[in-house]
């Protein structure tokens, strides 16, 4: 399908939905939508449902994403560093503002990096990667955004990627796993997977008990046909750091009572063991799924010392 035709897809899906005109980011329409797999280019671009009645901020999901795709947020001056956004959402679903949409204003308008939000499959035995669709996905969309770079005024090699909860899975899994998990499409596959860095915030890591993020692994195991025993090997990223791995950037909350903070510890722990550069980040208070707008207190610093971070893993020697 060319890009207009699933720019129209994307849109008639939008206003199928019944949900006040405030639920959809006012400026999404204009922006550059990616898709990423040509061969789905007829399957649905996804479900979108708005989940707040506050114009102020919106809260959207989007679900039975068939067709992935990237949605560009792309600065009057770009300062040459992307980042690759996998928002969070348990693998049951993608949350499109608190951890997308809300980061424009600080990572876009003021500090000038191009970000590229990824709308990826789920875990699903109905994919032809199973449960490695999320991690498909995010290897093309790297893959992508390299091959287009210039279109954007993005240096190739200051691409990053930051990801949320089960959205930190995947990023987690895209700096850890070395070996693609699909077969190549185009040319756009002869670029690198790895991203440049990692930022990786209140992320779902290990599926062994006591720190797995039960929905999480539950989707993941199920959508695979390896052995449970063989399948939490896999799907750990904290058990694949090895030297090759890029820095990390570890934000979590003590208090977080969905995905244990011991995931975090363990991801820092695997990378001072791997000699992975890693900056930790664990505040005492925060709960889980803070983002960028429910961050209070000390805490609502992140964003800043996630932009001082990446702005040394992007200086020119």
């Amino acid at each position: 399908m060319r890009k207009g035709g699933f720019n129209a897809c994307v849109l008639s899906v939008l206003l199928a939905v019944p949900v006040s005109v405030h639920a959809r980011d006012a400026h999404e329409d204009a922006r550059p939508v990616l898709p990423l797999w040509p061969a789905l280019s007829a399957a649905s671009p996804g479900r979108i449902t708005e989940r707040s009645d506050d114009a102020a901020r919106p809260d959207r999901i989007i679900e039975d994403v068939r067709a992935p795709y990237l949605v560009v947020y792309a600065p009057p001056r770009p300062n040459g560093t992307a980042l690759l956004v996998t928002p969070g959402g348990g693998y049951a679903r993608i949350v499109l503002d608190k951890e997308g949409t809300a980061l424009v204003p600080a990572f876009v308008e003021t500090a000038g990096i191009t970000l590229f939000v990824l709308r990826y499959r789920l875990p699903d035995r109905a994919h032809a990667e199973g449960a490695d669709a999320p991690l498909a996905d995010a290897q093309r969309a790297m893959r992508l955004i390299r091959a287009q770079a210039s279109t954007y005024g993005v240096d190739p090699a200051r691409v990053g990627v930051m990801g949320f909860s089960a959205g930190g899975h995947v990023a987690a899994r895209l700096a850890t796993t070395s070996d693609t998990v699909y077969a190549a499409v185009d040319a756009a596959d002869a670029h690198s997977t790895r991203p440049d860095f990692a930022l990786l915030v209140y992320p779902v890591i290990s599926m062994q008990s006591p720190l797995a993020h039960g929905g999480s692994r539950a989707r993941l195991l199920a959508a695979g046909d390896r052995p449970e025993a063989a399948a939490i090997e896999r799907y750990s990223p904290h058990l694949h750091v090895a030297v090759n791995t890029p820095p990390l950037f570890l934000l979590h909350a003590q208090d977080d009572d969905a995905v244990p903070v011991g995931n975090t510890l363990a991801m820092h722990a695997a990378a001072l063991h791997a000699g992975v550069p890693a900056s930790l980040h664990v505040f005492p208070h925060g709960g889980h799924g803070f983002g960028t707008r429910d961050a209070t207190g000390a805490l609502a610093r992140w964003p800043q010392l996630a932009l001082d971070w990446i702005q040394e893993q992007t200086r020119t020697p």
